[in-house]
């Protein structure tokens, strides 16, 4: 049976914290930057291309961050199975999955044979 050591595990908390900071920082940079979440844009009767750009930049920003919760999520679901000793198991088939995987993908939940199974199988 495979395991994941406690030098492997440790450097992969390490960097999926490192991660967390990092999704969490630039989530809070993007929601600066909306145009839309200016209390003033309401009143501020600019031009309809000046409009246009601040919308189109605000689905942007929306998108952006969808994308960054979902990551933040996996990442935060990561370090909770690290903290309640369920790391590195296949949500599927709860084999352990191979450290080389979680080397490259911290967040994986499931093993290289699941995974490939459950996309043949939505082919």
């Amino acid at each position: 049976m495979i395991q994941v050591s406690r030098k492997l595990l440790a450097g992969l908390r390490k960097k999926l914290m490192e991660a967390q900071r990092f999704t969490t920082t630039t989530l809070q940079k993007l929601s600066k930057e909306d145009p839309l979440k200016d209390p003033d844009h309401i009143n501020d009767h600019a031009s309809s291309d000046t409009d246009a750009f601040e919308q189109s930049s605000h689905e942007r920003i929306e998108t952006l961050q969808k994308e960054l919760l979902r990551q933040l999520d996996t990442t935060n679901r990561a370090l909770d199975k690290i903290k309640n000793n369920t790391y590195g198991k296949c949500e599927l088939c709860k084999k352990p999955i191979e450290p080389k995987r979680l080397e490259i993908l911290p967040t994986a939940t499931e093993c290289v044979s699941c995974e490939r199974a459950k996309k043949s199988k939505s082919q």
